[in-house]
């Protein structure tokens, strides 16, 4: 595999995790760096984890992974994204500059856990793919890391901008763009594998 196809691929995995991260920009909507470090580090490292760990188990477990992954992925991501919404349309933060999403530990490390995993679950399978290819793991688990690092803080920053203009409605939409993330990798994985 030429440094291009796995600059492809890292690129194609980091998707999931932008499109979040643009979603948590929006709703923090006030741009901080050390909240945009943290949240570009978990879901870095996760890229960076997920394939190595797929990797590990290889071709022997790639059928049990891949029967499970786009439902956890579901879930995890549509769970989110519901409460996302639902917050920006509650009654009780109309009165918030920010639809009361805005919190001073930003969105807890409980969920960054949870969206770093669920955003991770096709990098677990590509490792598995990666595998049963010939060459070492530590590099290409490096690119995926490293590139969903730098378009998860670009993400945050972008949503950030974004957020200050709109708030409470684009937390609305980025809830819902949650929501369809989740849906695309179960259609995906149900109906086009």
């Amino acid at each position: 595999m030429t440094f291009i196809e796995l600059l492809l691929i890292a690129i194609a995995l980091s998707m999931d995790a932008f499109a979040v991260s643009i979603c948590y920009g929006i709703k923090n909507s006030r741009f901080n760096l050390r909240h945009t470090l943290i949240v570009a580090l978990f879901f870095g490292f996760f890229q960076f984890l997920m394939p190595l760990i797929g990797w590990g188990l290889s071709s022997a477990a790639h059928k049990y992974i891949e029967a499970y992954d786009h439902w956890v992925a579901f879930f995890m991501l549509a769970g989110i994204g519901l409460k996302m919404t639902w917050d920006a349309v509650k009654e009780d933060n109309k009165d918030d500059d920010c639809g009361g999403l805005c919190t001073p530990e930003f969105m807890g490390y409980k969920t960054l856990l949870w969206l770093s995993i669920a955003t991770s679950i096709d990098a677990l399978a590509a490792g598995v793919t990666f595998g049963v290819m010939s060459g070492g793991i530590i590099f290409p688990c490096t690119v995926i890391g490293l590139t969903t690092f730098a378009f998860s803080f670009v993400g945050m920053k972008f949503g950030a901008k974004i957020g200050r203009f709109a708030g409470k409605k684009f937390a609305f939409l980025g809830g819902v763009v949650l929501v369809g993330i989740g849906i695309k990798i179960l259609v995906e994985h149900l109906f086009f594998n």
